[in-house]
């Protein structure tokens, strides 16, 4: 065979080769910004239905604190800001941030109102919206994860080379920045005693072992009595007559 044609035959091999991985990797870039479009439309449907529900839940509250004028006007300002469209996702997060802060105050002002934490429909609003709320941090943990993918794959080589011919960019994460969100949250609790403690779920207490007793060593509890002599002693045999007792020889004739 001639050696041209090798030549030939091994570029052509490598250009098969080539195109292939190339259509691969395209395919790989299509799947993972499809999938991040579709976690956030995901996002976007919950965000709606938290939209939706805060109007329900002013008014409820205005009800008995019709007086708290400025934190019902901080929330439906913060709920319109949040719920114009197209904005990215980091100005998402940064306004969900605010309209998060301004319903928590809303809820501080409901906490002073006794009457109104009995009412079924405030009640229900609170469990629907702290519902809504889990739905949209398990939807920001898989929009993430397939951005953290996708953003990896763009800048890894030589994947990069088709993100850069087919104009693949990285995408924005949607991250909570409220520090109140990540704080670990503290449960307080009252004894019996009326002593009042705090729980961290960071830091848990250590539970007390059987040999944390206040009793020191050579010291007696509170109430204890000494058992009455002779108390746990066997009392002594009687003394055998001789001739008496199973085993014992008889006395010798003389």
């Amino acid at each position: 065979m001639d050696v041209g044609i090798v030549i030939l035959l091994i570029v052509l091999a490598l250009v098969v080769i080539v195109l292939i991985w190339a259509v691969a990797t395209y395919n790989g870039f299509v799947k993972l910004r499809n999938l991040v479009q579709e976690a956030w439309r995901q996002i976007d449907v919950e965000l709606h239905r938290r939209y939706d529900l805060i109007p329900n839940l002013i008014e409820t509250v205005k009800g008995y604190a019709a007086h708290e004028r400025a934190v019902f006007d901080e929330v439906t300002r913060a709920r319109a800001q949040a719920a114009q469209p197209g904005s990215t996702p980091a100005q998402q997060a940064a306004q969900e941030d605010a309209l998060s802060g301004a319903i928590g105050r809303l809820f501080a002002v409901a906490e002073n109102y006794p009457q109104l934490r009995s009412v079924q429909s405030f009640t229900q609003l609170q469990a629907e919206l702290t519902n809504t709320e889990d739905r949209i941090a398990a939807g920001r943990r898989f929009y993430n994860a397939n951005v953290r993918s996708l953003n990896t794959k763009v800048e890894t080589f030589p994947p990069s080379i088709i993100a850069g011919m087919f104009n693949f960019s990285r995408a924005e994460y949607f991250e909570v920045t409220d520090p109140a969100v990540r704080t670990a949250p503290q449960v307080s609790f009252q004894d019996q005693a009326g002593h009042v403690g705090v729980y961290n779920q960071q830091q848990p207490t250590r539970a007390p072992m059987p040999t944390d007793s206040p009793v020191q060593p050579g010291s007696q509890p509170q109430g204890y009595q000494p058992p009455p002599s002779g108390y746990g002693q066997q009392p002594p045999a009687p003394p055998q007559q001789p001739g008496q007792g199973y085993g014992q020889q008889p006395p010798q004739q003389p």
